[in-house]
């Protein structure tokens, strides 16, 4: 048999968040004054107490395996913290802790698609959303949606996707790449259609800490108990706590739901940093000050970024109601030419704007959403500036 690599494998595509975030640092590396607007990772340390609790946790000895779900101390966090935030009522069994939110994702499509199975997607999304679909058999189905309304998705628009193959709807609010948060009326009406039709519900909240002007989360399991129990509750501490490095994302679900992700886990990767959980714990149960404080400062850079974008000629952009996210429209500038070379897409864009500016955002072709660019605020305001301005110099050299 020839070696080869699988199908499977090779029809993945990589991430181009983190294609576009690497070769920004490859630059930076070589003395390049980089302004990276690509990544979406908060530029703050972990707080102390934190890191704090990391150190306990090697001094107590807890470096070893753990239970493939999680430590019984996270998982009663975990439950503590949806009771307090949210008011729902889930059990340590209802629990499940993996290696990041992406890890918890991958688990629950590995766990309740077969080949063919249908998700929906409203667009624009995360990069990882359809491959995480496609990589365990099943086929990503988009719903699109426009600037005009707020990147939501009509109900129409959602109901005339579902088919006899829909499995699950991957709701996202706030929502990365555009910041948008989906109003309970709108959540009201998936949840419905997922226990009429029936269908899974897959709701991204790791960015819920970080909504803006006074807005307050709201979970669509909050809505019924009969859509909790279609839900599955994806969060994690990277976002709210700064704390990317660790690895920690954890699924709320139906305890049937949550036995079998940690029996396809226990083969796959076993238990989460041990470490990491105990701060986790920690973090979750601990001053939340820190996220208020974090919080306002993404507000005052979302408010810097969006007005500064919108005094620019050739690009706008809406104001984000939660993440650390613009989506720039950019369309206007299609067509126009750099030192000869015309802007055919998003990608274009971004290339030319790294390699000549040295300016680090996301093309928008990589969330379906040809057209926009996103750029992530998640950096001083000193940087947000001077991003920008070389953003508004490049536009002037346009032909």
């Amino acid at each position: 048999m020839a070696l080869t690599i699988s199908h499977r494998c090779l029809n993945i595509a990589p991430s181009l968040t983190l294609q576009i975030d690497t070769r920004a640092k490859e630059m930076a590396a070589s003395g390049l004054d980089v302004v990276g607007f690509g990544a979406g990772e908060p530029d703050f340390p972990t707080p102390k107490h934190i890191c704090e609790a990391a150190k306990e946790a090697m001094e107590m000895g807890l470096t070893r395996y753990t239970p493939v779900a999680g430590t019984m101390e996270l998982r009663m966090a975990i439950t503590r913290k949806m009771e307090r935030d949210h008011g729902l009522t889930y059990s340590p069994q209802e629990i499940i802790v993996g290696n990041g939110a992406k890890h918890c994702l991958f688990t629950i499509f590995q766990t309740i698609l077969d080949p063919g199975d249908e998700v929906l997607i409203p667009t624009p999304c995360w990069v990882s959303y359809p491959e995480l679909v496609r990589m365990a058999g099943g086929v990503p189905v988009f719903v699109p949606t426009n600037e005009e309304n707020r990147f939501i998705p009509s109900n129409h628009d959602i109901a005339s996707r579902i088919t006899r193959r829909t499995k699950a709807i991957i709701i996202t609010s706030p929502s990365n790449p555009n910041g948008s948060v989906w109003s309970r009326e709108q959540l009201q009406f998936v949840g419905n259609l997922a226990v009429t039709h029936p269908f899974y519900i897959v709701s991204d909240e790791i960015y819920e800490k970080l909504l803006y002007d006074g807005r307050k989360h709201l979970s669509i399991a909050q809505l019924g108990e009969q859509i909790k129990d279609h839900t599955f509750i994806v969060n994690g501490v990277s976002k709210a706590y700064a704390m990317t490095g660790w690895r920690i994302g954890y699924c709320a679900a139906p305890r049937q739901e949550i036995a079998a992700m940690t029996a396809f886990q226990s083969q796959a990767t076993s238990n989460a940093n041990s470490i990491a959980q105990h701060a986790s714990a920690v973090a979750l149960d601990g001053d939340q000050t820190c996220v208020d404080e974090m919080r306002e400062h993404f507000q005052a850079r979302r408010d810097l970024m969006v007005e500064r974008i919108n005094c620019i000629e050739g690009i706008s952009c809406l104001k984000p109601e939660g993440a650390f996210y613009v989506m720039m429209n950019i369309r206007n500038l299609i067509g126009r030419k750099f030192n000869g070379r015309r802007l055919e897409d998003s990608m274009d864009f971004a290339e030319l704007l790294l390699a000549e500016k040295h300016v680090a955002v996301v093309p928008g072709i990589a969330f379906e959403a040809e057209g926009f660019c996103r750029l992530s605020y998640a950096t001083s305001e000193d940087r947000i500036i001077e991003g920008l301005n070389r953003i508004e110099a490049f536009i002037k050299e346009l032909e």
